[in-house]
């Protein structure tokens, strides 16, 4: 295997985050996510590339003032095990910081990858009431998964939220 860069997304890598995306939608592990809404989340995105092919992406959602969530996390499967996520995981950590965020959520079925990077697991209220009044008026799906609402329960079912506090 060949090296690879971990990088700023730019608005041409948007259909190929959208093929990586692709298998995992239809296996039912990520939900889909549409153009427009993939090229307005754009600055949100890091990208691996690999020779010119993007390998594996990610991206970084803030949610509040210390809050954000690493989210559409995946890593083509020629690239797995070759330290590609790590790395992706890695560098939305220092988005988060240079940002003044403290805390990253993420949803996940892959609970042993986030432990070794130091998530664990959460309950239900993790945030005070007064924020979590706020966020519930964010409309924003990441944000109703991170709050644990009734209604997005067929979306997380399986699945681990999981929480890390930053240095």
């Amino acid at each position: 295997m060949s090296d690879y860069i971990v990088r700023p997304a730019r608005s041409a890598d948007i259909v190929g985050i959208r093929n990586l995306l692709q298998p995992m939608v239809e296996q039912r592990i990520l939900l889909g996510k549409d153009l427009a809404v993939l090229y307005g989340a754009v600055q949100e995105f890091v990208v691996a590339e690999a020779d010119g092919e993007l390998i594996g992406c990610g991206a970084l959602h803030v949610f509040w003032e210390d809050l954000g969530e690493v989210r559409t996390l995946l890593v083509s499967d020629a690239w797995l095990h070759h330290g590609v996520g790590r790395a992706i995981v890695d560098r939305l950590e220092q988005n988060a910081v240079t940002l003044g965020l403290s805390r990253l959520f993420c949803l996940t079925f892959e609970v042993e990858f986030f432990t070794r990077r130091g998530f664990t697991p959460i309950g239900e209220q993790v945030v005070d009431p007064d924020v979590y009044s706020q966020l519930l008026r964010s409309g924003d799906a990441g944000v109703e998964e991170f709050l644990d609402l009734a209604h997005v329960k067929p979306n997380t079912l399986g699945n681990t939220r999981m929480l890390k506090h930053l240095n």
